[in-house]
């Protein structure tokens, strides 16, 4: 009973948490000072016996996440349908195996602001991939709590195909169709269908309705121990680990009479998940999970009153702005109207689908209206997803972030409402900031095998788009054909610098490497005008001009210039030849006196013409030629333009061989970069100086 009265005085001192939030900063900065992020694993080591964490077929692929002496992920690549088959019978939860198959190193993103999955994976423990060759199963005896997950799954793929089962149950959202998933994005919803509080919530409240009749102390730790195995059962991801640590630290509270309050509770939670795993820190779901429900827990007495609605509305506001600064500085995108659809949607969700996702596990024949609820759910997002004048691209930095929540804690601590002035002041200056950024920028895109480049105006007066990459699809063997959009990268681009819109899309010719993504940009992202290259429209210009039409944005085709204020783009390539490549879009503007050429794929026959036709000289960035092939940048050309900077795209180890030993040697004189080794290329043009930033794998 002493030592009870001792814990509650320590837990109840503010100082204790103000010494608390001290050690976890020295733990932190030693850690990330000291701490040594490596493999243990040898790059050339091909054989690892491991337990099989996770897994994901996905249709000629099977991903795989490991344990073992480190963690692992790896992909196999099925030969046909079959193979599929003979696999799905057998790769399970924690089933010991022998892989064999090659190490490969992670890479950073190679487009700005993009996913960093190295960064994502080493914080993890994670630092190889593996592309495997061979599974062996070594023991395909496993734990209880393995066995029980395998059940899990193996009834939930009878079942359901939607994915939404999997998703509520094992927190896997993989299954869920990403067009649909996107638009939920869109909407703001997406966090109603990763496992949460409201889900651990809902699962305590059900159990304590069943264990009634026993005593609360029982109650609490029956509940306690079944949320413990159900965190390990879904792979304790950073959301979960934050309720079931939330859950556990409460239940002590109330068994031992503490007396402590939600926010200490919660603050306990954090420096207890923080201390033995600090990298956390990074995890986006507990970033969102701790400063939106601190924010929920601290604005308590704003929240409540008397009025449904109204409280409902007030803890929809609470939740949007505490985690809006996460969304701005991760996704560079938030839809204000979110807030009234989740006041919606949140009890829509965990009223009525999360709980027939549970009713429909159990007995199959509530499935139909477990269906049904999710048509509703999806057909309303497709329409609310049009919505989008309320939608607004915005990035936010690690110093505007911690000025937000500032200001944000400020207002509410203090009750000082009139700071929310400040929160908007905030938000409208990061909005309008672009617009008074002098400077030129142009990127060359790391799309792999293709090419895609923008140019951004000074003010955002202007945004050009040249090709927009795109990577063909396929179909291997029996199955279906699957579909890559480099240029979903490009939008995230567009987006975190603040830009809502693409002026002009020039595509240098109908290739697919340049314009394959053509219409996607269109259906995803506002572009007002397309420009397309001289000679006639092939298939896939074609299939443009279609969307074109149907979005009614304009287009044109063989012009010589386009003037933009102060500035023109010259279109040097207006003759009509019998091959595409020839017929590309051959660019040349000034930008602050900085000279710059597009080159799209054109040859050497076009070169001649256009040395021939105008002179240039002195070029300080080049847009090298198709990819660096052999049949374009002739000696004669490269010693004409005499270029500062080139810039080759290419995708690493292409099955062309580009670009090519005999062009790289004319390009001697140069500085080249290129996309496989440099990742994408940023000239950045402020006063007259030029200044270049790489972003390398």
């Amino acid at each position: 009973m002493l030592l009870i009265t001792k814990l509650k005085i320590i837990l109840q001192s503010n100082s204790f948490y103000l010494l608390l939030f001290l050690l976890l900063v020295i733990v932190i900065t030693f850690n990330e000072s000291f701490s040594n992020q490596r493999s243990i694993y040898d790059i050339n080591d091909n054989e690892f016996e491991l337990l099989i964490e996770n897994f994901d077929f996905d249709n000629n692929k099977l991903f795989l996440e490991f344990s073992g002496k480190e963690d692992l992920i790896g992909n196999y690549y099925f030969d046909n349908i079959e193979e599929v088959s003979e696999y799905e019978k057998i790769i399970k939860y924690g089933v010991k195996v022998r892989v064999k198959g090659e190490l490969k190193e992670l890479s950073n993103n190679t487009i700005p602001n993009t996913f960093n999955y190295k960064k994502y994976l080493s914080n993890k423990g994670t630092y190889y991939s593996i592309s495997i060759d061979s599974i062996e199963i070594l023991d395909n005896e496993v734990s209880l709590l393995y066995s029980i997950k395998n059940y899990i799954n193996d009834r939930i793929n009878k079942i359901d195909e939607t994915g939404y089962l999997k998703a509520f149950i094992l927190g896997d959202k993989n299954g869920i169709d990403k067009n649909v998933y996107d638009r939920y994005q869109v909407v703001g919803i997406t966090h109603l269908f990763a496992l949460s509080g409201m889900h651990v919530g809902l699962l305590s409240t059900i159990l304590f309705k069943m264990l009634y009749k026993l005593s609360s102390v029982k109650k609490y730790i029956i509940v306690d121990i079944f949320l413990l195995l159900y965190g390990f059962l879904v792979g304790i991801p950073a959301s979960i680990r934050r309720c079931v640590t939330f859950f556990i630290l409460n239940s002590m509270n109330k068994i031992l009479g503490l007396k402590l309050s939600t926010l200490k509770i919660l603050l306990l939670t954090i420096f207890i998940i923080v201390f033995f795993d600090n990298k956390i820190i990074f995890d986006t779901g507990f970033l969102y999970s701790v400063f939106t429900v601190s924010g929920i827990v601290f604005c308590n007495k704003f929240i409540k009153s008397d009025n449904w609605f109204l409280s409902n509305f007030k803890l929809s506001i609470v939740a949007f702005l505490f985690s809006l600064p996460i969304t701005l500085f991760i996704f560079y995108e938030f839809n204000l109207l979110s807030i009234l659809y989740n006041m919606f949607f949140i009890p829509f969700v965990s009223v009525i689908i999360y709980p027939l996702s549970l009713i429909s596990f159990i007995f199959t024949f509530f499935y139909p209206i477990f269906l049904l609820f999710l048509n509703i759910l999806e057909g309303l997002c497709a329409v609310l997803v049009n919505v989008d004048v309320f939608i607004f691209n915005l990035s936010f930095n690690v110093f505007q972030v911690f000025i937000f929540y500032a200001f944000l804690f400020s207002m509410f601590y203090f009750n000082k409402y009139y700071l929310s002035f400040f929160l908007v002041l905030i938000l409208i200056l990061d909005y309008l900031f672009p617009y008074f950024d002098s400077s030129y920028y142009v990127y060359y895109f790391d799309v792999g095998q293709g090419d895609s480049s923008l140019i951004v105006m000074p003010y955002r007066k202007n945004v050009i788009l040249i090709d927009t990459g795109g990577l063909k699809s396929y179909q291997k063997n029996d199955f279906e054909e699957e579909k890559y959009y480099v240029s979903e990268n490009i939008i995230t681009v567009l987006k975190s610098k603040g830009i809502n819109k693409v002026d002009n899309m020039i595509l240098s010719h109908g290739d697919y490497d340049h314009m394959g993504d053509a219409v996607y940009l269109v259906e995803n992202f506002d572009v007002r005008n397309v420009i397309f290259n001289c000679g006639g429209f092939n298939e896939l210009e074609h299939e443009l001009i279609k969307v074109l039409d149907n979005e009614k944005t304009s287009y044109y085709s063989c012009i010589k210039e386009l003037k933009i204020d102060d500035n023109k783009l010259y279109f040097l390539q207006t003759k009509e030849y019998d091959n595409e490549n020839d017929n590309s879009n051959v660019i040349y503007t000034e930008l602050d006196g900085y000279k710059f050429m597009f080159m799209g794929d054109v040859s050497v026959t076009t070169e001649k013409e256009i040395l021939n036709k105008y002179k240039l000289s002195d070029i300080d960035v080049l847009k090298v030629g198709h990819h660096g092939s052999k049949t374009s940048s002739s000696e004669e050309f490269i010693d004409e333009v005499n270029p500062k900077y080139s810039v080759i795209s290419v995708v690493k180890n292409n099955r062309y061989g580009h670009p090519n030993k005999e062009v790289l040697d004319n390009l001697d004189n140069s500085k080249i970069y290129r996309t496989d080794e440099d990742g994408s290329i940023m000239f950045k043009i402020k006063n007259n100086k030029l200044k270049i930033e790489k972003y390398s794998p």
